[in-house]
């Protein structure tokens, strides 16, 4: 072996491009399974979808789009943030869109967060946030919850002169659970006024609770908050990718700033309008998952089962720590049958299944499985 071989091998990956630091601590997303075993029925209740599909209307603004797929979009998606502004009654002036709402938490990342910086996000919180902190260099503190639920006085005790960022999901996701809005003003009221507060609203379309409020007013009144919503849950639309972000005007300035240019397609852009205009369509939705929701937690109950109080169109189930009982197993038992749930160990939840919320007979295909296993 020469001297020259030797080197290299010594070395070993010294001698090819290197990621900064921290890039290779980043946990890659793994999203929900999909499929099941051949020649069995598949119910897909994995990853949150809305079993009603896509509004008609956004899947006719969508194909109206293929006549003319040569053309770019519009660069600063106007007419989607002018048609979400009128939904809202906001300033379309301050709103961002993306391609989904994790490109909008990871711009608003990249803009206020760097090297060392801390962002904090509650232990069961969202895997993006620790992703998009990682890859802007700073630091993610997860910090404990109560009962599953975000504590407000941990991450006000969390807070160091090195925090930047706070993310809140509520409701959240895995969990399903929420914290009612004057948690949520407290939170904000403690924090430093140079430490930005993302409230990830994902699943605002679905709460029924009198004392909740997605952030919307938080974000047009503060000069560090930003609602971020999604268009890949009660509007059917999570195989286009949109998002979009509602805050004050120089933090939706600074995030344009990074914005790549084009970011949102077309096709997506004229869904996406068709789709929040259609109110009628979002009401099914939000009845399916009224009558649903509470159906499947209190079978599962009378099942011996633990579940979570859910406000979202999914539930967390908790199974017994018992040998051929456990989660793990509970999970080989439905995918054989065709039924695909989402394992939450990487949530920091070994032992429990997240459920989304199908069709009628999803449902109850589910249900009646888990009776099964449980024998």
């Amino acid at each position: 072996m020469s001297d020259a071989t030797a080197k290299t091998a010594q070395n070993g990956s010294a001698n090819r491009p290197q990621p900064r630091p921290g890039v290779m601590d980043i946990a890659a997303y793994v999203p929900g399974k999909s499929k099941g075993t051949h020649g069995v029925t598949l119910h897909k209740l994995s990853s949150n979808e809305t079993p009603l599909g896509a509004s008609p209307k956004a899947k006719e603004a969508y194909a109206e789009v293929a006549k003319a797929l040569e053309l770019y979009p519009d660069g600063s998606s106007s007419e989607l943030r002018n048609a979400i502004a009128e939904v809202y009654g906001i300033n379309p002036d301050r709103v961002i869109c993306g391609a989904g709402s994790d490109e909008i938490l990871s711009m608003v990342t990249n803009a206020y967060m760097g090297p060392g910086d801390e962002g904090i996000y509650s232990a069961h919180g969202f895997l993006v946030y620790e992703i998009a902190i990682r890859a802007a260099g700073g630091v993610p503190v997860p910090v404990p919850e109560q009962n599953l639920t975000t504590d407000v006085d941990a991450i006000l005790g969390a807070v160091t002169g090195r925090t930047k960022m706070v993310f809140l999901a509520n409701p959240n996701n895995p969990t399903g659970t929420y914290i009612p809005f004057e948690e949520v003003r407290r939170l904000h009221a403690g924090l430093p006024s140079n430490v930005v507060l993302v409230l990830d609203a994902a699943y605002a379309e679905y709460v029924r609770r009198n004392d909740y409020e997605s952030g919307m007013e938080l974000a047009a009144t503060a000069e560090n908050v930003l609602m971020t919503r999604t268009f890949s849950k009660i509007y059917g639309l999570a195989n286009l990718r949109l998002g979009w972000g509602f805050g004050p005007a120089h933090m939706i300035d600074a995030m344009n700033r990074i914005r790549g240019p084009f970011n949102v397609s077309g096709p997506a852009m004229a869904a996406g309008i068709a789709a929040v205009k259609d109110k009628a369509f979002v009401e099914a939705a939000i009845d399916h998952n009224d009558k649903w929701l509470p159906w499947v937690t209190a079978e599962l109950e009378k099942l011996g089962l633990s579940v979570t109080p859910s406000v979202g169109n999914f539930v967390l189930i908790h199974f017994p720590d018992q040998d051929g009982k456990r989660a793990k197993d509970a999970d080989a038992y439905l995918s054989e049958r065709g039924c695909i749930v989402r394992m939450v160990g990487n949530y920091g939840l070994p032992n429990s299944l997240r459920m989304s919320i199908g069709s009628e007979a999803a449902n109850k295909a589910f249900v009646s499985l888990i009776a099964e296993f449980l024998g």
